[in-house]
């Protein structure tokens, strides 16, 4: 790709959440609408009767969109209309934060990562793979629907729910199969795990409105939603951090005035450290590249790279947010900062030619303008 190609508009994720009856994907969908941060949500989904904002429910017929009453947008389709939806989802006008695709019914869950990863809509981004398992009935949904391994194989992160009802050693189990189905199908690569009660995760780890560019941050009036959650919290200070809905992950913040090492960079992105679920931020890589900064997105095994030229008199620094679950926060940053350039720059001819083939490794992974057509 041209480096002095022109920026891209930043682009919407597209989030697949998947589950089997019964394990609390629509709880867990309704509790993002309600808890949604500011963010504006479109969601996708092929019977959605039983989501329910403000104590209203939703009904309608496939092939139609309803308003939710808060911002977001319901639309009711089958797979074959998905890259339709998709397309009136991502307009400008409609001005949607984050698309969640609730997946029953539509497609098996790695089909509709394809479909995703395969689209030719320039507006949209894969968010990752989100698999629902009920711990109260792992093993009999395992004996079930014996394709549960498949989804976990290709699952981000996998909420496991309603651990209220397990004790400690069985979640600790289901965890270990967990991580034994999804990581020999992945090639050693297993999706996080965090538990969860009534489907009650932190929406940030889905929508992160802390990892948006800062252009976009706009001051706005205090919503009843952010009332909501402020009473929450001072209802959970006393309860212990145990209960907080972050603690089931953590996040590492990476900064740095070192140009990074493309190549030892792209080694600690293909090893897929144990938890890690999303990465994203800017990478300064030097040398030739001193016109632009790249953009990171990360989620799961999915990764992509894209190019944009630096800001007047902006700081030319590496800001990297790191997400997961059960993850080495000090390990982490330790080899991202054995990642960083550790050689004085070559002669200026030399330095460009070995800076280029140092960079095929990241130039993989950067959309071609041609896909954005």
């Amino acid at each position: 790709m041209n480096p002095s190609s022109p920026p891209r508009k930043q682009q919407i994720p597209v989030i697949v959440l998947t589950g089997f009856l019964g394990s609390g994907k629509t709880t867990l969908l309704n509790h993002l609408l309600r808890n949604r941060a500011g963010n504006r949500i479109g969601v996708i989904v092929n019977d959605f009767g039983s989501i329910e904002i403000d104590a209203m429910t939703v009904s309608g017929q496939v092939g139609s969109t309803v308003s939710l009453g808060n911002g977001c947008l319901c639309c009711v389709v089958d797979a074959s209309e998905l890259d339709t939806f998709l397309e009136t989802l991502t307009r400008p006008a409609v001005g949607l934060d984050v698309i969640v695709i609730e997946a029953s019914g539509l497609a098996e869950p790695q089909e509709l990562v394809r479909m995703l990863l395969a689209s030719a809509n320039p507006h949209i981004v894969y968010g990752g793979l989100v698999e629902v398992v009920d711990a109260a009935e792992f093993d009999a949904t395992r004996s079930r629907h014996p394709e549960i391994d498949r989804h976990l194989a290709v699952a981000d992160l996998v909420v496991l729910n309603k651990t209220d009802r397990v004790g400690s050693e069985e979640q600790a189990r289901i965890r270990d199969v967990i991580a034994a189905t999804g990581g020999e199908a992945a090639g050693g690569n297993a999706a996080a795990v965090i538990c969860a009660a009534y489907g009650r995760i932190d929406p940030e780890l889905l929508f992160d409105p802390a990892l948006r560019p800062d252009a976009e941050e706009k001051a706005r009036q205090l919503t009843f939603e952010d009332l909501l959650r402020a009473e929450r919290a001072e209802e959970e200070a006393g309860a212990g951090h145990e209960h907080h809905l972050h603690a089931a992950y953590e996040s590492v913040s990476f900064t740095s005035n070192v140009p990074m090492n493309p190549r030892r960079l792209m080694e600690f992105l293909d090893s897929g450290p144990q938890g890690l679920y999303r990465i994203k931020g800017f990478v300064d890589f030097g040398a030739g590249d001193r016109g632009n900064k790249y953009v990171l997105h990360a989620v799961g095994r999915f990764l992509r790279f894209g190019p944009r030229p630096w800001a007047r008199d902006e700081p030319r620094l590496t800001q990297l947010v790191l997400i997961g679950s059960g993850i080495d926060p000090e390990q982490l940053h330790k080899e991202l900062a054995d990642c960083r350039e550790t050689t004085a720059p070559a002669p200026h001819t030399t330095q460009d030619a070995a800076h280029e083939r140092s960079m095929w490794g990241v130039l993989r992974y950067v959309q071609q303008p041609d896909d954005d057509a």
